[in-house]
C-alpha cells in the first residue's frame, strides 16, 4: 500500500512539474530529505524516484518560458567554485574509484541547489520550499519526540534508513536546524490550528533531539536555543517559554542520558570521543601532506589512518564538517566551504538590515534571522558530525539567495519610482513619501529616504 501510494504521488506530480518547474524542486526536497520510499517494504524502497523527479525538473527548466536567471551573487560563485574544487580533488584523489562514486552523489545535490536558486522566484514559492523542508524533517521529529515521551527517554531515536541522517547523531542535528524554520512559519501563519501544530512539532523535535543521545546535538541545541532567543522578535515571551520548557525537558530524561551527556566533561576517558579526535588528527596531517587537494572522498580507511593517524588502528569517519572538508579537499576546500557560510551569513544580515521597518518585506527579515539561527545550530553541532554534504544546509543557502533577490528587486523598484517623480512633488503631493511608496507597490522603511 505504501509503495503504491508513494509511486502514485511521485508520478502524478510529473505533469505538474513539466508545467511549473518549481514544483519539481519541492518534490525533489521531499524525496531526497524525507526519503518517503524508505518507509515502504516492496518495490518502492529502492526505486529511483529522486532521479526521475530531477530529470523531469531539468527538462521543464529547459522547455518552459518562465524566467530562469540565476541570481548574480558571490554566494553562487563560491558554490560553483566549491563544487568545481571537489571535482579537482577527485581527479587527484588517493582512491579515485571510490571518490568518483561519492562525487556522483554530491554533484547532484549541488546541481539541484543551483536549480532551486533558478526556479524559486516568489515569496509564496519560498514558503512552499520551507514547508517542504519542515514537513520532511518534522515528520521524523514529531515521531521521534512521541517515541521519546512514550518510552521515557530510554530508547534512542534514529533517522530515516538509507539517508544522510540515518544515524542518531545526524538526525538530531537535522531536528535542530529545522526548529528555527518552524519558529518562522509559526509567526507567519494566520491559522491557529496550524500554529498549534507547529508549536507542538517544535517541542517534539526538541525531545527527539534529546532522545537521540547525541552529545554533539546537545551542544548544538544550546547554541541554537541561545541564538533563537537572541533573534526572536519577542525576547521576553520567547525567553519565558524557554525557561519553563528546558528544565521540564531535562527532568524528563532518564539517568543514563545524563551519564552519557556528562561524558563531555571526561572526553579523554571516552573511546568514541577519542576516536573522533584521532580522526581529526588524521585529516589534519593528511592535509599538511597534501595541502591543496587533500585526499579526496572516502579517505577513512586503514591505509590513510596508518599513514597519518596517531592511533592507526582506530579508524573512524571524520565526525566534523570542518575536518571532513580539510581532509578530503585540503585547505582550499575548507576555505571555500567556510567562505560560502560567511557570505550566506552576511547576505542574511543584509536582508535583515534592508528590510527593517519595511512592512511588506518584514517576512524576509524574519526568515533571514531564523536561517541564521539554523546556521548556528548546524555550525556548532556539525563540528562533531560528518555532514559536509547534507543537503538541507545548501537549500537554506538557496533560500537566502532567492530571498535576497526579491529584496534587491523591491529595492530597485522603489529607487526607480523615486527617480520618476519630479523634484518637489514628494512634499507637494498628498502623503509625501508614503504616497511614493504606494505608487511603487512597496511600504516605506523607517528613516529611509528616496534616492
Amino acid at each position: 500500500m505504501r509503495d503504491t501510494l508513494i509511486t502514485l504521488i511521485v508520478f502524478g506530480s510529473l505533469p505538474f512539474i513539466l508545467k511549473r518547474p518549481y514544483i519539481g524542486v519541492l518534490m525533489w526536497v521531499w524525496v531526497s530529505v524525507m526519503n518517503p520510499h524508505r518507509l515502504s517494504w516492496d518495490f518502492a524502497y529502492s526505486f529511483p524516484f529522486a532521479a526521475i523527479v530531477a530529470g523531469t525538473t531539468l527538462i521543464a527548466l529547459l522547455v518552459t518560458k518562465e524566467p530562469k536567471k540565476l541570481p548574480a551573487t558571490p554566494i553562487v560563485v563560491i558554490l560553483f567554485a566549491f563544487t568545481a574544487w571537489m571535482v579537482v580533488t577527485t581527479i587527484f584523489s588517493m582512491w579515485p574509484d571510490e571518490s568518483l562514486v561519492m562525487l556522483n552523489r554530491v554533484w547532484k545535490i549541488m546541481l539541484m541547489t543551483v536549480v532551486t536558486m533558478m526556479l524559486i522566484k516568489t515569496k509564496e514559492q519560498i514558503h512552499l520550499l520551507i514547508w517542504a523542508l519542515v514537513l520532511s524533517i518534522g515528520f521524523f521529529g514529531t515521531k521521534g519526540g512521541l517515541f521519546t515521551l512514550l518510552s521515557g527517554g530510554n530508547n534512542i531515536v534514529w533517522g530515516p534508513p538509507g539517508s544522510y541522517i540515518e544515524g542518531n547523531n545526524e538526525v538530531a542535528l537535522a531536528f535542530i536546524t529545522s526548529i528555527p524554520l518552524m519558529f518562522y512559519l509559526y509567526h507567519m501563519e494566520a491559522k491557529k490550528w496550524v500554529r498549534w501544530g507547529l508549536a507542538a512539532a517544535m517541542v517534539l523535535c526538541a525531545f527527539a533531539a534529546l532522545g537521540s543521545y547525541s552529545r554533539g546535538a546537545l551542544v548544538g541545541i544550546v547554541a541554537m536555543v541561545f541564538f533563537l532567543w537572541l533573534k526572536s522578535p519577542k525576547k521576553m515571551v520567547t525567553g519565558a517559554i524557554l525557561v519553563m520548557l528546558i528544565p521540564v525537558a531535562f527532568m524528563f530524561m532518564p539517568e543514563q542520558w545524563f551519564t552519557r551527556m556528562d561524558s563531555i566533561n571526561t572526553y579523554e576517558q571516552d573511546a568514541s570521543a577519542m576516536g573522533r579526535i584521532n580522526a581529526w588528527w588524521m585529516a589534519y596531517k593528511l592535509a599538511l601532506d597534501r595541502p591543496l587537494v587533500g585526499g579526496g572522498f572516502e579517505i577513512y580507511n586503514r591505509i590513510a589512518f596508518g599513514l597519518y593517524a596517531p592511533v592507526p588502528d582506530d579508524v573512524h569517519a571524520a565526525h566534523s564538517i570542518y575536518f571532513q572538508a580539510l581532509g578530503e579537499h585540503g585547505f582550499v576546500g575548507l576555505g571555500l566551504y567556510i567562505l560560502l557560510a560567511i557570505l550566506t551569513w552576511r547576505k542574511a544580515s543584509w536582508i535583515v538590515r534592508t528590510t527593517k521597518g519595511w512592512d511588506e518585506l518584514k517576512w524576509a527579515g524574519s526568515l533571514a534571522r531564523m536561517i541564521q539561527v539554523s546556521m548556528v545550530g548546524f555550525a556548532v553541532g556539525g563540528a562533531f558530525l560528518s555532514l559536509l554534504y547534507y543537503d538541507v544546509p545548501y537549500y537554506l543557502i538557496a533560500i537566502i539567495v532567492c530571498t535576497g533577490a526579491l529584496v534587491e528587486k523591491a529595492l530597485k523598484e522603489r529607487q526607480l519610482a523615486a527617480r520618476a517623480v519630479p523634484a518637489g512633488s514628494l512634499a507637494a503631493g498628498p502623503g509625501g513619501g508614503h504616497a511614493l511608496a504606494n505608487q511603487a507597490g512597496t511600504a516605506p522603511r523607517k528613516g529611509a529616504h528616496a534616492a
